[in-house]
């Protein structure tokens, strides 16, 4: 029985009995206690049922390089005798920062943190395989993918993934050409398609051109990579028009840019998504609460974004649904004194190395199965 409807049908009877009734009915409180204790264990019980939860993240981890030369790339800086001085020794301890912030992320939620970690600026599989060996992360036996890519200095995107909630099924990288934009070199787009927990899922993963030159004039650059990132979704739409799709990244432009707004066509827009079927961008209103990931000049940017195809939102019963969306901005990634106070405690102060974090927030998006449950964040 319906706990509200249960309780509601006691306060009737109870409503409808005379006075002289309820002179009787004070021989059997006893009675009344146990059934009012019976009930109101029942009660918690129903409040308490669990429903799964995982959760899906992106991480800007800010030019986490491997400390030896690649000498086919523009990783100079990045090494010993560069101009950061980018020891073995400080390599290790930027890669305990990260790791103290992806086994934080998802925790919230479920005790074994991100099922899917997104990941940009990071150079190479060694600098990975260090990451998911230190020992805030190693007993979950994270995985990852990664290909290399085109950008000159050596940065690329991975997923890491945990294997006891996500199966690879395949993985390719998709290239973005700015011979029309510009020229220049740029991450690839990361495409894998993988089971999450019985639903099959396709995850993008971006790190789009950046403002470099200005926002105006990087512009058309980061049009391309939302082009690349529409075309990709729309195969993968074509084939099924119920397919589960994750783009992530570091776009370098906010929900509301032409770039992610309108070449991607994200909405924020809940409505608008399943009507029209476009992609769901649960970080519209985050951002117009002033909320951000970075910022630059004295401004909040939501450059670090999840955004999901229609059918996690459908609300269809028995599937894998978007909950809530998060900025994970813990007051140990903030900088606690200064002119930045507040916020994201970076790695290097120009040359200087600082032992921070990242200049980017994570971001965590939660998905929930068979529960009644809307967006939290509506």
């Amino acid at each position: 029985m319906d706990p509200l409807f249960f309780s509601g049908y006691i306060l009737v009877q109870l409503l409808s009995l005379s006075s002289n009734s309820l002179v009787n009915l004070m021989n059997y409180k006893y009675f009344l206690f146990a059934l009012l204790l019976q009930f109101s264990v029942f009660l918690s019980v129903a409040q308490k049922k669990q429903y799964p939860i995982a959760a899906l993240a992106f991480y800007n981890l800010e030019n986490f390089f491997n400390p030896e030369d690649n000498p086919e790339t523009n990783d100079d800086d990045f090494t010993p005798n560069g101009s950061h001085r980018y020891t073995e020794a400080i390599f290790k301890q930027k890669a305990h920062n990260m790791a103290e912030v992806l086994a934080q992320l998802g925790t919230e939620h479920t005790p074994d943190g991100a099922a899917l970690i997104g990941v940009c600026e990071v150079e190479d599989d060694r600098a990975l395989k260090v990451l998911l060996q230190q020992t805030e992360l190693k007993q979950r036996k994270y995985r990852f993918i990664r290909i290399e890519g085109p950008d000159r200095r050596g940065i690329n995107v991975a997923l890491i993934y945990n294997p006891r909630y996500f199966k690879t099924i395949t993985a390719k990288s998709i290239g973005i050409n700015l011979k029309y934009a510009g020229g220049g070199y740029t991450r690839d787009v990361l495409l894998v398609q993988g089971i999450l927990q019985g639903d099959t899922v396709f995850v993008l993963v971006n790190h789009w051109p950046s403002r470099s030159g200005g926002e105006a004039a990087s512009a058309p650059k980061r049009a391309v990579a939302a082009a690349v990132n529409r075309e990709a979704v729309d195969q993968i739409l074509k084939q099924n028009k119920n397919a589960k799709i994750i783009l992530m990244g570091d776009f370098n432009d906010d929900p509301v840019n032409e770039s992610v707004a309108e070449v991607l066509g994200a909405t924020g827009s809940r409505e608008k998504a399943i009507q029209y079927n476009r992609l769901y961008n649960p970080w519209n209103k985050l951002y117009a609460q002033g909320i951000g990931t970075l910022s630059h000049n004295d401004k909040w940017n939501l450059f670090d974004q999840i955004i999901l195809s229609p059918a996690w939102i459908s609300g269809k019963s028995g599937n894998w649904q978007f909950y809530q969306a998060r900025v994970f901005d813990k007051d140990f990634l903030k900088n606690s004194f200064g002119k930045y106070k507040g916020f994201p405690h970076r790695s290097y102060s120009g040359n200087k190395w600082i032992n921070g974090y990242s200049d980017h927030f994570p971001t965590i998006v939660y998905i929930i199965k068979d529960a009644p449950l809307q967006n939290e964040n509506e």
